[in-house]
């Protein structure tokens, strides 16, 4: 049966938490009710679909969930993944349906995930892919709002060619819409700069639909919401064909991925600043439920959102109670202030999402790749321009392919170490390290920083060569360090096997120390253990040196230098 940690909490609920939950939901809802009417129109929907996609994921997240501050709901990366998915394939003009079709698609495959514990695959998305991946999205969000902005028809969907067309087309700009677009975002940076506890996209909108109602705007051109159907969306099951199955798999597989991330990646950031633990199979079992309720629901895709779980921290939310009083605020306004919501400008929610977007790119965070090293740095980077310039899906695989290629690179070319007159030691039995002064004359330890396989075999005997034949000292002995060779396969044993047999006929001898128990079974099921002797295997230095005062052990070897091909 699933585990229910909402409900666990509740159970277990603090007086002194309630005013900062209630606080932090009021404040929330009046965040995301503009911000997810933003989201839907991003999304290719009636922007009242936004607000019906947040109704289903905060009542199940609330129990599902592992995080007690984590937003879900319509985000900006889903959204457009959903626009662009959707978009090719609307000839027949259904595209709430495909969008709900998408979600209950991502929810499923979620699900399947949760069953196959497949939790642990968010950790194959490396920090500067994520870094990488959402700059490139967010770039294509602001670039995206431009017609929103300029009341201009913009035919072309290239990030390069909209600018083009932009560039062409900038006398027919409507100079009032893009003169409120600008206020709204000019006022949004002010108060996130001067007052960060306000809600600033509701306030700028609700002045934003001030203006129109009081100046009628909408009669000078610019473009607003509209009639907003009545009450709340309905359980409607989207209409399945195997054509429409086919088109979307691919992209629901990405959205699933890259929502499920960024859903464990905030989750965690928020969960170790407050002192608790993230379930990461648990939040595949949240997201999937809260996708497919909106897939039924009349819904699209959703993930977690950054910004909203920040302010909810900033504004003292410690259990998920704040998200149901979100619900709440949010069910009264779609019953009772429609009116106002018809008259939302579309100029305004398009500065909203620029606004939400600009937040997203984390300048910061690529200078500190790049001091940090530079081959994440250009990871990082390719991972935006493949976002940007080709399709989003094609974005998504090319960021997970880009973390599987970085994780085999840092195994066939890990670090190394050659120590000669100091060692770290460290038992099997314990997990503590101290340095041990060991002047041990032709002694040589070599650490080799990952594990040892068919990819990296050779590579482990090219650099322990050149790290013998550049060794000033004369060699006697060579112990391996092998603390952090945590595998090993038959192809690195065969290796080691014509390693030992060139350094004996160089008359050095070959041990190995803190052999961790699973390789050493290895070794010993494929004779190398045999072949070296069991002598020659030590759970710490301290053993190594008591060896070396053994009479016959090492001071009878003969000097030489190796010559190994």
């Amino acid at each position: 049966m699933p585990k229910l940690p909402g409900l666990q909490t509740f159970l277990s609920y603090q007086s002194t938490w309630l005013r900062g939950d209630l606080v932090a939901g009021i404040t929330v809802a009046a965040y995301l009710i503009p911000q997810c009417m933003a989201y839907g129109e991003l999304a290719g929907v009636q922007p009242i679909a936004g607000l019906w996609a947040i109704l289903v994921p905060l009542f199940l997240y609330t129990f599902l969930g592992s995080s007690r501050q984590l937003s879900v709901g319509p985000e900006s990366g889903t959204a457009l993944l959903t626009a662009a998915t959707i978009a090719p394939l609307t000839m027949d003009g259904n595209y709430a349906g495909l969008a709900s079709l998408l979600a209950l698609m991502v929810g499923i495959i979620c699900l399947m995930g949760y069953v196959l514990r497949l939790g642990y695959l968010a950790n194959l998305l490396s920090k500067p892919i994520l870094i990488g991946y959402m700059t490139g999205v967010s770039l294509l969000m602001m670039v995206g709002q431009l017609s929103n902005i300029t009341n201009l028809s913009l035919t072309t969907t290239a990030i390069g060619s909209i600018i083009l067309e932009l560039i062409s087309k900038w006398q027919q700009i409507h100079l009032p819409t893009l003169f409120l677009a600008l206020s709204v975002l000019c006022l949004m940076y002010c108060l996130q700069r001067f007052a960060p506890q306000v809600p600033a996209p509701l306030l700028a909108v609700l002045l934003a639909t001030s203006a129109v109602a009081v100046g009628h705007l909408d009669q000078a051109g610019i473009r607003i919401i509209g009639d907003i159907p009545a009450g709340l969306p309905s359980l409607v099951l989207p209409a399945v064909s195997i054509d429409h199955v086919q088109s979307l798999i691919i992209a629901a597989l990405g959205i699933a991925v890259v929502g499920y991330a960024d859903n464990v990646l905030t989750a965690r950031a928020f969960a170790s600043r407050n002192g608790y633990q993230i379930d990461a199979n648990q939040e595949l079992l949240a997201l999937g439920c809260c996708n497919l309720g909106n897939g039924l629901m009349q819904g699209f895709p959703i993930s977690s959102s950054g910004s909203r779980t920040a302010l909810g921290e900033s504004l003292g939310s410690k259990t998920q109670l704040f998200s149901l009083v979100s619900l709440v605020v949010v069910i009264l306004v779609l019953l009772f202030l429609r009116p106002v919501l018809a008259l939302f400008p579309k100029a305004a929610l398009g500065s909203i999402v620029i606004y939400a977007a600009s937040r997203l790119i984390a300048i910061p965070e690529f200078v500190r790749l790049y001091r940090f090293r530079l081959s994440e740095f250009l990871l990082a980077l390719a991972t935006s321009l493949g976002v940007l310039f080709t399709s989003i899906t094609t974005g998504v695989l090319v960021a997970m392919l880009l973390s599987l290629l970085e994780f085999l690179i840092r195994l066939v070319n890990p670090t190394d170490t050659v120590l000669e007159k100091s060692v770290v030691t460290t038992t099997i039995e314990e997990d503590s390290t101290s340095l041990l002064p060991l002047h041990i004359p032709g002694l040589i330890v070599y650490s080799y920083n990952a594990p040892l396989f068919f990819a990296n075999a050779d590579n482990f005997k090219c650099r322990l060569t050149a790290a013998l034949e550049t060794t000033e000292s004369t060699i006697h002995w060579l112990v391996i360090n092998a603390e952090a060779i945590g595998e090993v396969d038959i192809t690195a044993i065969e290796m080691l096997t014509d390693l030992y047999e060139e350094l004996t006929q160089q008359g050095i001898r070959f041990s190995w120390v803190a052999v961790k128990p699973g390789v050493l079974l290895g070794f010993q099921r494929a004779g190398f253990v045999e072949l070296l002797g069991a002598d020659q295997f030590f759970p710490t230095m301290m053993a190594v040196r008591a060896s070396y005062r053994q009479p016959n052990k090492c001071n009878d070897t003969h000097s030489t230098r190796p010559n190994l091909s």
